[in-house]
């Protein structure tokens, strides 16, 4: 015996016959689904050129020849990575520092005021990173959930209208539930891609701030004992 085909089934008469509450569902999913895909793209995007910025600029930094004159150097220079943001802040503090002026923001000294530079930087970018990782963290938590509600709304819609009908055999009631369940499927397609992109930003994002917090440490040891030195040798 042959097996009867069901025509006229599918995602198009699903949407087609898929009610206000069904096309809200399929609203919010491709919402959060172009969303996540701009967010993916123009992240990675960005990862990626702060990613070669840093490394060109740390090069020219760390062989750029001698401390004297380094301000100078690095004001010259087209300021768009962290790192430069961070050196560039760095040092504005310490020669702010230097300079004596009697301000609260250098009472504690060139070594509290150039932590509390170093910090203020280092926080600031910590939360430039963290842009949309809220929004794909919701996608991937939600989206499932929304588009389990949605088949459960077209399985009870299906339902509803099979029984208005009086065919409830199974060749009526598989139809309308197998469409009900591509907003299920619809919702996993939009999550899976979410979280593995924020698993793999909130990775970034650690090694990242991590390589920032060095460069850091080795920008206060570097302004404070040139700043020690200095200061011995006028006390010489």
């Amino acid at each position: 015996m042959e097996p009867a085909v069901v025509e006229g089934l599918g995602f198009a008469h699903f949407l087609a016959q898929a009610d206000g509450v069904g096309r809200i569902v399929l609203g919010l999913l491709l919402l959060l689904s172009v969303a996540s895909w701009y967010l993916i793209v123009t992240k990675w995007l960005a990862n990626y050129l702060a990613q070669r910025q840093a490394t060109a600029f740390l090069a020219r930094f760390w062989q750029g020849g001698s401390r004297s004159g380094l301000g100078e150097r690095l004001r010259a220079e087209k300021i768009d990575n962290a790192f430069a943001r961070l050196a560039l802040n760095a040092i504005d503090a310490a020669e702010e520092a230097a300079a004596g002026d009697d301000k609260l923001a250098t009472a504690g000294g060139l070594a509290e005021y150039l932590t509390r530079t170093l910090n203020n930087t280092i926080d600031q970018e910590a939360a430039a990173a963290e842009h949309g990782l809220t929004v794909l963290a919701s996608a991937g938590s939600a989206a499932p959930y929304i588009g389990l509600f949605g088949t459960v709304w077209g399985i009870y819609h299906a339902l509803v209208q099979i029984g208005l009908s009086g065919q409830g055999t199974l060749d009526k009631v598989a139809g309308p539930v197998g469409e009900a369940l591509i907003m299920t499927a619809l919702g996993l397609a939009v999550a899976i891609p979410a979280v593995l992109a924020y698993n793999a930003f909130s990775r970034r994002n650690r090694l990242w701030l991590a390589r920032l917090e060095g460069f850091a440490h080795d920008l206060y040891v570097l302004l404070t004992v040139k700043h020690e030195a200095a200061g011995g040798a006028r006390g010489g």
